[in-house]
Parts: structure tokens; C-alpha cells; sequence
């Protein structure tokens, strides 16, 4: 049996929890494969609004396996602030969540680090969550991280303070930054405890028993594609691999083992924080996108940035990934517009027309060329069937499918579970 692969194909806040919310109940274990509090997987479920950050977006369906795989960084008290949360509202997370061993801990003087790091950067601000996720990866390529595992072992209390030690030692060097240590500390340790309670498991071995036994498994990334720390747009990027090569380090699993890749896209183009965004809108366009599609970051709360498609950006994160279906989301934020635009090119300050994505998005002036598409200017929110829907829409989607040379499985309609239209069958 074949792993399936969920990933986010721009730059990230696609709606890829309420994809995964639907598809899990297909499938026997949801695995986040990278990633860590970074994230926002925002959930709608009878109309009440969940975000989750750490724990996979599966969660929620009786009898589904949610695992947080090796590639995860984990800070424990995020971790229980959404176990508590859950539980609060009587979702039973500690039957239905197991924990990789080999992820690593954030800690809080990881948060720290990232605080005074980015507050040193002045101007040249790479838009971090604050999350402290740069220096946990940091550590664990640097070999000095701790992980899930070692809260077990007689050492970890000497295992942390000598992190911590060295921590405190980078931090002399920057800037001082407020920062409550002892309070984040005794949050930390408390977590902690509750972290040995959970199931934890040897990610690589849990799911190449359940590959054998044909269980069916989908691997839900976070962030986005052009966020990836080697494929994206360096260094506004994360620490972490998000394309689909990321779920074979993340999880433990053999490249053999993919399946089907899908591609969640939002029907427009958003980013937060710093970096290049060739088809960003700095208009009044750009602020109705915002305002209509409520782009605001689902864990830092920052406004999103705002502009069309971008068919080169696509077309390379799709081939970097082996797309071979899309999950089209925020249709309907386009209800009312006249004119919708997706930019086929570039041409660059030397006037070279280029229809692959430069090195360095930011090294040249780059204007995109669009082409237009017309609008439907109807509400689709409540509509559930492909064949109502209106011909502007289909011909944009049409469009879209056209040149990505990828296939539209599912389009999104509104924010709720409900809110989809099937095309064919995303398996």
C-alpha cells in the first residue's frame, strides 16, 4: 500500500486542515511530516473555528491514527495547550495520538534565541514566527538538539542543562530582548511531564509495519512549498523541508512508498511576513483579497500579503513535488469580481520574458505578465455539484488545470467541512 502526500503548493495558509479534516476519514493514519508551531491548520466543524498547530489535522475523526513523525519540532507547551483545548471540548487526543520519538523539543530558550536573533536584524527581518523553530533545526543539524526520546533517559536533565548553558552563552552575544526564562521554564517542565504520558513510537518502524499491513496513510505538511529551506525563497524561508521529499526524512519512509501527491492551492496568492512576491498587490484589489478572504495568519494574527496566481510559481512547485492532483481552496473570495488575472510570465529588467522562476526572486526587478480571466460575480458558496456551477468558474479552473497540466480533484467553496465540490476521486 502507497503513502499518500498532502502539501501546501504556494506559500503556505492554503487550507490544508480542512483538506486533510475531509480526506482523513479515507484513510487509517494521518503523519505531519516537518514543521512545528509555525503552523496554523484552521478547521470549521458545525460551525465552530479550530486551529491546530502541532497536532495533525485528523484528529477529529473517530478510529484515525494521528502521528507527529520525526520531522516535527515540538514545543510541549503548545503541544498541550491544543491537547487541553481538544479535550475540552471532548475529543479523546491521548487514544488517538501517538508522538515520534526522534522528533525534537523546542525549548524555550529556543524562543528566546529567536526573539533576539530577529530583533537583531533590523531592517533585514526575515519575518520568523518567534516560534523558536530556526534554532531547534539549527540544533538538530548542528547535533546538539534534544528529542522526544531522550525526556525518558536518566541523562535528560543534564542533557538540557547543557543545552540550555549554550543557549544562554549565544544569547550574551545579541541585543537583550524581554524574555521571562524561569516562568517559560517551569511551563516547560510541567509539559514535560505530560509529554511522558503520551504515546510515543519508533515513527519509521510504526509506519513501515502499517505499510506492510496496507493500511492507508496520508502525510500532511505544513507551510508551504515555497517556504521549503532548499527549493524556496531563500532565506525567507523555514527550516524545514515542505515538499514532498520532506515526508521521506520526516517519517521514515522509502521514496518508494509515495502515492499520490496533492497539491492544495488557494485560488489567489497570499504570503506573511518578508520576502519576494512578484504578483503581490499593493492596491485596493490586494486589501479586497485580504479583507474578503479574512487573510489574517492563523498563528501569528499578521495580515496577510495579497496578490494573483502566479502560474511559474506553481508550475515549480508542482514539479518539484510530483504533483498529481489539486485541491483548489478560496474559490469563493473571487464571487465578486468582474476580472480575475494569473500571471504566465515574467519579464525581467533586461527584458528577457521568462516562463521559469529566476534564481533570486528579489535579485531583479521583475514585472509579471498577466492574462485575464472573466469573472462569475454569483455566490458558489452553497453550491455542491460541478455541474452548477457557473461557466466563468469552470473556464478559470479550466484554465488552471490547463497550464499546470494537473487535474483539479476538489474545489473549496467556503471555509466549512461541508463546503466542497468533488470532481473525481482524490485517491
Amino acid at each position: 500500500m502507497a503513502l499518500d502526500v498532502l502539501i501546501g503548493l504556494q506559500w503556505g495558509d492554503e487550507g490544508k486542515g480542512k483538506i486533510v479534516d475531509y480526506l482523513s476519514e479515507k484513510y487509517d493514519i494521518i503523519a505531519r511530516f516537518q514543521g512545528g508551531p509555525n503552523a496554523g491548520h484552521t478547521i470549521v466543524i458545525d460551525g465552530r473555528s479550530f486551529v491546530l498547530h502541532t497536532i495533525p489535522s485528523g484528529i477529529f475523526r473517530e478510529g484515525v491514527v494521528n502521528i507527529i513523525g520525526n520531522g516535527v519540532v515540538i514545543d510541549p507547551i503548545t503541544l498541550f495547550k491544543e491537547i487541553d483545548a481538544l479535550e475540552n471540548i471532548e475529543v479523546p487526543v491521548r487514544d488517538r495520538l501517538l508522538v515520534g520519538q526522534k522528533a525534537h523539543l523546542i525549548l524555550p530558550t529556543h524562543r528566546w534565541l529567536d526573539a533576539a536573533s530577529e530583533h537583531a536584524k533590523g531592517k533585514q527581518k526575515i519575518g520568523s514566527t518567534l516560534r523558536g523553530i530556526g534554532p531547534t533545526y539549527m540544533d538538530k543539524t548542528g547535533r546538539n538538539g534534544l528529542r522526544v526520546g531522550d525526556i525518558m533517559l536518566p541523562d535528560f536533565d543534564a542533557k538540557y542543562a547543557a543545552l540550555k548553558r549554550k543557549h544562554l552563552q549565544l544569547l550574551s552575544m545579541h541585543p537583550p530582548v524581554d524574555f521571562d526564562l524561569e516562568g517559560e521554564e517551569q511551563k516547560w517542565m510541567t509539559a514535560i511531564l505530560g509529554l511522558r504520558q503520551l504515546q510515543h513510537v519508533s515513527c519509521e518502524y510504526y509506519l513501515g509495519r502499517a505499510l506492510k499491513e496496507g493500511k492507508r496513510i496520508l502525510a500532511e505538511g505544513a507551510q508551504g512549498s515555497m517556504l521549503d529551506i532548499d527549493y524556496g525563497t531563500y532565506p525567507y524561508v523555514t527550516s524545514s523541508n515542505t515538499v514532498t521529499a520532506g515526508v521521506c526524512t520526516g517519517l521514515g519512509v522509502a521514496p518508494s512508498s509515495i502515492g499520490e501527491v496533492i497539491g492544495i492551492v488557494k485560488a489567489y496568492t497570499t504570503r506573511v511576513g518578508g520576502g519576494p512576491f512578484p504578483t503581490e498587490l499593493h492596491d485596493d484589489m490586494g486589501k479586497f483579497l485580504q479583507d474578503e478572504g479574512h487573510e489574517y495568519g492563523a498563528t501569528t494574527g499578521r495580515p496577510r500579503r495579497c496578490g494573483w496566481l502566479d502560474f511559474l510559481q506553481l508550475n515549480y512547485t508542482i514539479m518539484l513535488s510530483g504533483v498529481t492532483q489539486i485541491v483548489l481552496t478560496k474559490l469563493d473570495i473571487l464571487n465578486k469580481l468582474e476580472t480575475i488575472q494569473a500571471a504566465d510570465s515574467y519579464t525581467l529588467e533586461t527584458g528577457e520574458i521568462v516562463r521559469e522562476l529566476p534564481y533570486c526572486l528579489d535579485a531583479f526587478d521583475i514585472t509579471p505578465n498577466y492574462v485575464s480571466y472573466a469573472g462569475w460575480q454569483s455566490d458558489i458558496n452553497t453550491i455542491r455539484d460541478w455541474s452548477q456551477m457557473p461557466q466563468a468558474t469552470k473556464d478559470y479552473i479550466r484554465a488552471i488545470e490547463k497550464t499546470t497540466n494537473t487535474p483539479v480533484s476538489i474545489v473549496s467553496t467556503g471555509p466549512e467541512r461541508e463546503a466542497l465540490i468533488i470532481r473525481s476521486s482524490p485517491l
